[in-house]
């Protein structure tokens, strides 16, 4: 039977008195923050460098957008659309993939874009990062590029010693970008990140580290042109300081606040708020080989926790509880699976494992604080569902960025409180990256069931290949590898006339922008 948290009680499990839920910040209209041809964003983490492709870091993505672009887009359904390249095929074996490239795109710095900057950017520089010089996250993704061979100034094929079926929708996703090859070996990969060049709508006119980037419209942009001349992006780490600085009008639009301060922020004239789900969901990530490893601990965690009173209490019923660690209705859902809100079992497999009340069972997690709505205190009331049940949780605030770094060091602590974005929905870049101990991104590193993803990985078959991760999917959840919880809500508050187009996986880009 699943029983209901309050919000009240959510909060007294935390630790946290009632007045700490609101901000007084006043209810005064705000002031426009720049005139019509500029718009002011305050955004909760820098990028991790110009060189878009290096890491895989989801907020940076919109940034980067401004400045670089992709072989193959989204629409705001997430459709696949023509980017740089306006063809593309997968062979039905997957092992090559033929592209035809836009003509007549320039650089930023003037010079043509040609399939030459593509055998660089999906091959060269894969090359050199695999062999280690410069380290790039993408390599892991492409490592089984043979070759880029070119036909031509405007088309060329990809070559794969192994299938990959996936190629499309990555050529799509995060740090799978087109930086230029001959300004790049002109002045270095260091000088091309202190002036990134590429063939977006906005050049980078000004960068302060950790606070402030300026963008101009670029003028020779080969697609339609944003409104907006001017965007201005200033890094706002608190979540509550980015709230204020929209209401205060020091900034015209911002994302991924407390839901409360959304709801409070848009009963303010002149400003409008808006709760998004988007394709990323929020879990726990687990290592397999800490305390973690006793899978009696992983399933009791998971059984004690009440998703619906987190969703309630936090997102206002909003983000819908997941039982997989996937989007719901995604190819890799598994339509009427279910896993019970079952303190009692919880105890029961802590006592199995020879803990009771005596004996607490004792792990570490870290969260971060601002990075998506709510964070910090799901985390918090993560503990104190866990202490109910016989759990002691010592908690650990780390810095977005930092959790990257821990991360690709296999430093990250039992339990990581994480929000996984996947904007093509496919279940290889859920489960099949979240616990694929080849891939920089995951916190369980077992061989199972990552000998069942490797084979995954090389399935050409689409409907087999589905199917296998369904599958594996039950597996995981069995396993207890991983803790999904919500599918993870966007909160967003901008003065009402500002317009922006809406994307499913909560994509706010400027060029997309205008004002009423």
């Amino acid at each position: 039977m699943t029983s209901e948290l309050s919000r009240r009680h959510l909060l007294q499990i935390m630790g946290i008195g009632f007045g700490a839920a609101t901000l007084n910040l006043g209810a005064a209209a705000p002031a426009r923050a720049q005139d019509k041809d500029s718009v002011v964003i305050a955004w909760p983490s820098d990028v991790p460098s110009w060189d878009p492709s290096q890491r895989t870091q989801p907020d940076a993505q919109p940034i980067y957008k401004l400045i670089f672009e992709q072989p193959v887009m989204q629409d705001p359904d997430l459709n696949f659309i023509p980017g740089l390249f306006t063809e593309w095929s997968l062979a039905e074996d997957g092992l090559s993939l033929t592209f035809k490239l836009r003509e007549g795109v320039t650089f930023h710095d003037g010079s043509p874009l040609t399939a030459e900057d593509i055998r660089f950017n999906w091959y060269e520089r894969v090359q050199e990062s695999l062999g280690g010089g410069n380290k790039l996250d993408i390599a892991n993704t492409w490592k089984n590029v043979t070759d880029v061979t070119l036909d031509g100034d405007h088309a060329g094929t990809f070559h794969f010693s192994q299938p990959m079926p996936t190629a499309v929708q990555w050529l799509s996703f995060m740090a799978n970008f087109v930086v230029p090859k001959a300004y790049i070996e002109q002045v270095g990969i260091e000088g091309f990140r202190e002036k990134p060049v590429g063939t977006g709508p906005y050049k980078l006119t000004e960068y302060q580290v950790n606070s402030r980037m300026v963008f101009e419209r670029n003028e020779d942009y080969w697609g339609e042109k944003p409104a907006i001349r001017n965007v201005v992006i200033n890094v706002i780490k608190d979540p509550s300081a980015r709230a204020a600085a929209v209401q205060s009008g020091q900034a015209d639009l911002t994302i991924n606040i407390p839901v409360r301060e959304t709801q409070r922020l848009d009963q303010t004239p002149g400003l409008a708020a808006e709760l998004n789900p988007v394709q990323r969901v929020i879990l726990v990530q687990v290592r397999h080989d800490t305390a973690t490893a006793d899978q009696n601990l992983r399933l009791a965690l998971h059984h004690a926790i009440d998703k619906e009173a987190l969703s309630k209490a936090f997102y206002g019923g909003a983000a819908v509880p997941l039982t997989l660690p996937v989007t719901p209705g995604s190819p890799g859902d598994v339509e009427g699976l279910t896993f019970a809100y079952d303190p009692e079992m919880s105890r029961q497999l802590l006592a199995a494992s020879g803990y009771g009340p005596d004996k607490p069972a004792r792990v570490r997690m870290a969260t971060t604080n601002g990075h998506f709505p709510s964070d910090f205190d799901i985390a918090r009331a993560l503990v104190g569902m866990w202490k109910e049940v016989g759990i002691e949780t010592e908690l650990e605030t780390i810095e977005y960025a930092k959790y990257f770094e821990l991360n690709r060091g296999n430093q990250l602590p039992d339990l990581t409180l994480y929000s996984w974005e996947n904007a093509t929905a496919d279940p290889e870049i859920f489960i099949g990256y979240m616990l694929n101990p080849d891939m920089p991104f995951a916190a369980w590193r077992g061989e199972e069931p990552g000998n069942r993803i490797r084979e995954l990985f090389q399935t050409a078959n689409y409907e087999e290949r589905i199917k296998g991760y369904q599958d594996l999917n039950k597996t995981v959840l069995e396993m207890g590898a991983s803790i999904p919880l919500l599918q993870s809500v966007q909160t967003l508050v901008r003065k009402e006339d500002l317009n922006y187009t809406k994307y499913k996986n909560g994509w706010i880009l400027a060029q997309t922008m205008s004002w009423s």
